[in-house]
């Protein structure tokens, strides 16, 4: 089909649809109606979420080595434990769930022994703290202790003076945010995987809802492959052949039962990659996150050339490599922090 032709069914579709706008956007269900008939910006998502729930289920919450529900369950038995007062029964409608998926990860050779350790730890905290009268209590503790093997101090909660301190100043830390800033000009130098490690262990320490850490940094680096890659999302136009590492940070759907929390990969995904890049900061190397719109084909492309099951989404991508000192940086001028920060009370109460 001739370009002009399909510009103009493009003007036309867009018409149409900014006049059914206004009907369609008075209630949730003409909304739904304009999505179904009107759009397919939402159709890769709707089967994503669908086909994400489907794995949670077949897989009952354990994801090779790591479980998404033990994760989250002995996550919200640290919140029990660390609650003032802290009661003598808790966590009954979701213990006996903890300890079966604790037993059927202990049975995973592949399963990872740091993550292991922590659940075991944060159970054996909470049996011998909680009573036992009660039969979930009692019969959960019996299943524990067939296959709890041994105490590792480290990885239950602990008090606020114990935490890792730092040294890192307000003015270190603001000269840290000002240095890293979106560079599109690289040296063609290849950039070596203990850093992105390294940063990627940085990134790990960032907060995840529940724990879970729905999200992986998949690493390209070979040619044409990357430049394939790089030309997909926008605002790459000008720069796409000069990076010398591409990041797609990839959150997985799978980690979650429900569709409310269909967002959170990206929460998680962006918190985490936010220290990523500053982590990489530190270690000499530049970095650009690059926007990755939600648009059906897009999608497809994308989880085809990552070899991606639906249910694994693009969060973003984020360029990598050692900058060109002679290359230039947007001023990209920021809000003042008045802007920024909102002082809210209750009118009415």
């Amino acid at each position: 089909m001739p370009t002009f032709i399909k510009l103009s069914l493009k003007k036309l579709i867009d018409l149409f649809q900014s006049m059914v706008l206004p009907l369609c956007s008075k209630t949730a269900f003409l909304s739904s109606f304009f999505y179904t008939f009107f759009s397919r910006d939402f159709y890769y998502e709707h089967q994503a979420i669908l086909k994400a729930r489907l794995k949670y289920h077949r897989c009952k919450g354990l994801h090779g080595a790591s479980s998404a529900l033990l994760r989250r369950n002995i996550h919200r038995l640290e919140k029990g434990l660390i609650m003032r007062p802290r009661r003598s029964v808790f966590a009954l409608d979701y213990i006996t769930e903890t300890v079966d998926a604790f037993v059927r990860a202990s049975k995973k050779t592949e399963f990872n022994p740091s993550e292991l350790q922590w659940a075991s730890d944060v159970l054996n905290e909470y049996f011998n703290v909680v009573e036992h009268n009660e039969p979930r209590i009692k019969n959960s503790f019996a299943a524990f202790s067939l296959v709890f093997k041994e105490i590792c101090k480290d990885k239950k909660p602990y008090q606020q003076r114990a935490k890792v301190h730092h040294d890192v100043s307000y003015k270190q830390l603001y000269a840290l945010a000002q240095s890293r800033c979106s560079t599109r000009w690289f040296n063609q130098q290849s950039v070596e995987l203990d850093k992105i490690k390294s940063a990627a262990l940085v990134a790990s320490q960032a907060p995840s809802a529940c724990n879970r850490q729905p999200y992986q940094f998949h690493v390209i680096n070979e040619q044409p492959f990357l430049q394939t890659l790089s030309r997909l999302p926008g605002g790459t136009a000008g720069f796409a052949d000069n990076i010398p590492c591409l990041i797609a940070v990839v959150g997985d759907q799978s980690y979650y039962p429900f569709a409310r929390d269909r967002h959170v990969i990206y929460i998680d995904g962006s918190l985490a990659s936010m220290q990523f890049m500053l982590a990489l900061e530190t270690l000499g190397l530049s970095s650009c996150p690059i926007n990755w719109p939600e648009l059906y084909s897009l999608d497809k492309q994308v989880a085809k050339l990552l070899d991606l099951p639906q249910y694994k989404r693009v969060v973003m991508f984020i360029a990598v490599g050692y900058a060109d000192e002679t290359g230039q940086i947007p001023f990209s001028d920021k809000k003042a922090a008045n802007d920024l920060v909102i002082e809210t009370n209750a009118k009415h109460i």
